[in-house]
């Protein structure tokens, strides 16, 4: 398989192709996207400056300040999986500042080096996959019908014997070809999930000692170490036969010939490099941490300027010791969000405004939005309701009448309730075909069953959502 730099892949995309690409999941927040784009497109500018400069730059992180709901986290989603870059979205108020309980921020780095891992690794199996398959398949083979060895001719003197043995010869030669005519349609049933629900005895390796992996799946993480790993290292797992489904069996084959096949030295190099030159953190839930104006500084609050200032090292540029060895910062974007409705950006430390030199805000949702929304991107929520009942034979349409009925009913949820943007349609969708996808499948009628959603549907369905009346008895 072609190996890719990290962060090149999509080196010819400009910020204006970069911008293409997320309209067709996300409406609006052209500013924002503008300003992501173009934050991209230096990273991958600066690697094609020279030695004496690259260094030198560094990656312009951003805060984005908006409403809940309104697309700050599925622009960089989005984003990261443009440039095929490792990204890992935080949320602030869950790191405390060193002595008070809670997360270090260190293990920020730790979790972006280790989802970097499984990307390479998961791409590097993506271009063997159809190999590996074959080696279990063969694998499957051999243990539910095991090839018999190829009979040998005894010789001899006497004519009778000689005669019996030519017999024998001919029953054992074609024993061994029904043997492999059999071997070879149950190679086929494999490849075809036909034979998944069967059963089969293999051999696999024990499991690990699971008690270990919880116990250090946060208490001992500042060690930058994985004891599991180093117990299993100490001593090999033996294998034991065991008897499960063969769809089991092909996961649990496929996982050690993925083992085999894939040089993890070579993928953990890689993805250290893909993470230290790409890799992107989101810390949403930033003005969580913000020292609120006319606040008193003493308990909670201490603790959240603490944060701001160990947080600081990483936005910087330090080094993380991680269970792959050790990782640098300096060249990490990180996009920082928060909805600021009730603290400002300025209640931030001064540092760590130094650290975010360029600030968007996000427009909040209208109701032409929403229309936009539930029909623009091809990830729409019409979209996605129309594939799911498609697979009980129900065909939804929805006219255009319905949907505007629908933005209206969202619009007016928001403004006379919590305002929680588009989050607010997920809402209006499940209460408009709750009973809908409730019944189907439609038994009692033949074929696919042609359910139109227009205006009047949408109007009785959300009746109680459009009365003048406390929106939040209705409305999570």
């Amino acid at each position: 398989m072609e190996e890719q730099k990290p962060g090149t892949r999509f080196e010819d995309l400009t910020p204006r192709e970069i911008v293409a690409r997320l309209d067709e999941y996300i409406v609006g927040q052209h500013e924002a996207k503008k300003a992501i784009a173009v934050a991209i497109r230096n990273r991958l500018r600066r690697l094609k400056v020279g030695d004496e400069l690259k260094d030198e730059i560094i990656p312009k992180n951003l805060i984005l300040m908006g409403p809940t709901g309104v697309g700050k986290t599925e622009i960089a989603r989005r984003m990261a999986k443009i440039i095929s870059a490792p990204l890992l979205k935080v949320e602030a108020s869950k790191f405390t500042e060193v002595g008070y309980v809670g997360r270090d921020v260190d293990s920020i780095v730790r979790d972006l080096t280790e989802h970097a891992v499984r990307l390479v690794r998961t791409e590097r199996l993506e271009g063997i996959r159809e190999m590996l398959m074959g080696r279990v398949v063969d694998r499957l083979v051999d243990y539910i019908y095991p090839l018999p060895g190829r009979p040998r001719r005894r010789r001899t003197a006497d004519p009778e014997e000689e005669e019996a043995e030519v017999r024998r010869m001919a029953n054992e030669e074609e024993r061994f070809e029904q043997a492999k005519r059999l071997r070879e349609k149950t190679r086929q049933q494999l490849r075809t999930d036909e034979l998944d629900d069967d059963n089969v005895t293999i051999e696999a390796p024990e499991q690990g000692n699971k008690l270990m992996q919880v116990f250090t799946s946060q208490g001992m993480e500042e060690m930058g170490m994985d004891l599991q790993n180093v117990f299993d290292s100490i001593t090999d797992k033996p294998k034991k036969k065991k008897r499960m489904k063969v769809g089991e069996a092909k996961r649990i084959i496929m996982a050690e010939e993925a083992d085999r096949a894939v040089d993890m030295d070579a993928v953990v190099r890689e993805a250290i490099e893909r993470v230290e030159l790409a890799g992107i953190v989101f810390i949403d839930e930033i003005d969580k941490i913000a020292h609120r104006e006319g606040q008193q500084s003493h308990g909670p609050d201490v603790s959240r300027e603490g944060v701001q200032r160990d947080i600081l090292p990483l936005v910087e540029g330090t080094t993380v010791i991680t269970k792959y060895g050790p990782v640098r910062t300096h060249h990490i974007l990180f996009i920082a969000a928060g909805a600021f409705h009730v603290s400002k950006v300025s209640d931030l430390i001064p540092e760590f405004q130094g650290r975010f030199p360029l600030r968007v805000e996000l427009t909040s949702l209208g109701e032409q939005d929403f229309v936009r929304i539930l029909t623009e991107p091809k990830n729409s929520l019409i979209k996605q309701y129309t594939a799911l009942l498609s697979t009980d034979k129900v065909a939804l349409e929805f006219s255009d009448g319905a949907v505007a009925a629908m933005a209206a009913a969202a619009t007016k949820a928001n403004q006379e309730s919590q305002n929680i943007g588009a989050r607010r349609l997920h809402t209006v969708m499940e209460k408009l075909l709750e009973d809908v996808s409730f019944d189907a499948p439609y038994e009692d009628t033949p074929g696919v069953k042609r359910i139109v959603i227009d205006e009047e549907f949408v109007t009785r369905r959300l009746a109680e959502l459009t009365k003048d009346k406390d929106v939040a008895d209705y409305i999570l």
